[in-house]
């Protein structure tokens, strides 16, 4: 039985309004989406007839240059009330010009009650970090060639800065070909050995979910795919580098079956006969509950599809996850 069966009769005509109304906002969200990719592949601008035909959307600039004297560190402000220097801005200045500038900045932003104050600073400047840390700055978070410090200046307020983020984020790809067969892979450094698992892998910062299942099902195995829906999601704790971890499969569909292992990574790979895949004691059941929700769904008509979508205040491109009955794709 559908979703929509599920719900009671007296739903009916308000859920066939959500549903017109949700065709028509993921509709225009897409193709604001697509205009915006053919206009500007660096996403900044939208031209004046985009703007007309997003006439409820409008421009929200979320930082800005700061105004203040030749003495005081340059930077950008936020709307929280906060700056940023960027130690790339900040160049050809000594130990001692370092200290006495930091300190007059910090006189000049606690006058304008500046809130948090972060600082940029790169490797080449690693003689600042002892300096930001004697004044009260403490570690945020840090990546290959740079560290993020702050300070939370007010004192009749509590520090509500987010923490860094702490979330990894992997995905698996569930590929069933033609002849019911999965795409598994055993991995060469397999915590458990011999166990048969999905492809997939870590998505890598600015890709798509859907980009990085793809990317990683072709790496591991030679397969390239399309996306057909979203299935399942995991949410765990304590993964690696203490961080929790999210792990979401995708269901594919295969373009070529021809397998081509990653030596580096895979130890082998073949496809399974779902028959053989539910029962096979060296796949996990967590993997078999996947593939019959996917089997579930298809049976039921159900997807948890896809759509490129832009966001009305940021202007910023986004995709948006929700399930949908298939029979609407042939009624568009």
């Amino acid at each position: 039985m559908s979703p929509v069966a599920l719900l009671s009769r007296r739903n009916t005509i308000i859920l066939n309004v959500v549903n017109r109304w949700r065709k028509v906002h993921i509709a225009a969200g897409e193709a604001a989406a697509k205009r915006i990719n053919n206009h500007n592949s660096n996403n900044r601008f939208l031209d004046s007839q985009l703007q007309g035909t997003l006439s409820n959307f409008r421009t929200y600039q979320t930082f800005k240059a700061m105004d203040a004297p030749k003495n005081v560190f340059s930077g950008v402000t936020d709307r929280f009330g906060g700056v940023t220097v960027d130690g790339k801005q900040e160049t050809n200045l000594d130990h001692t010009q370092f200290k006495e500038k930091l300190q007059k900045s910090l006189d000049y932003w606690l006058a304008n009650k500046k809130r948090a104050i972060w600082f940029r600073v790169y490797k080449e400047q690693a003689d600042w970090v002892p300096i930001l840390a004697a004044s009260g700055f403490d570690f945020h978070h840090a990546r290959t060639g740079v560290v993020i410090m702050y300070r939370w200046l007010p004192t009749d307020e509590s520090s509500n800065l987010p923490h860094y983020a702490h979330t990894l984020l992997g995905v698996g790809g569930l590929v069933i070909n033609e002849k019911n067969e999965v795409l598994v892979v055993s991995d060469r450094h397999a915590i458990m050995a011999n166990m048969w698992k999905l492809p997939g892998g870590y998505v890598e910062p600015n890709e798509n979910l859907v980009d990085a299942v793809v990317r990683e099902v072709e790496e591991e195995t030679g397969v390239r795919t399309t996306f057909t829906s979203m299935i399942c999601m995991r949410h765990s704790h304590s993964g690696n580098f203490g961080c929790s971890d999210i792990y979401i499969v995708m269901g594919l569909k295969p373009i070529n079956l021809d397998l081509t292992p990653c030596s580096r990574e895979i130890e082998r790979v073949r496809w399974m006969p779902l028959d053989e895949y539910f029962v096979n004691p060296e796949v996990l059941e967590t993997n078999r509950l996947v593939a019959r929700t996917y089997l579930d769904n298809r049976k039921r008509g159900v997807d948890f599809t896809c759509a490129n979508m832009v966001h009305q205040v940021l202007k910023k491109e986004y995709q948006l996850y929700f399930v949908k009955e298939k029979e609407e794709e042939s009624n568009k």
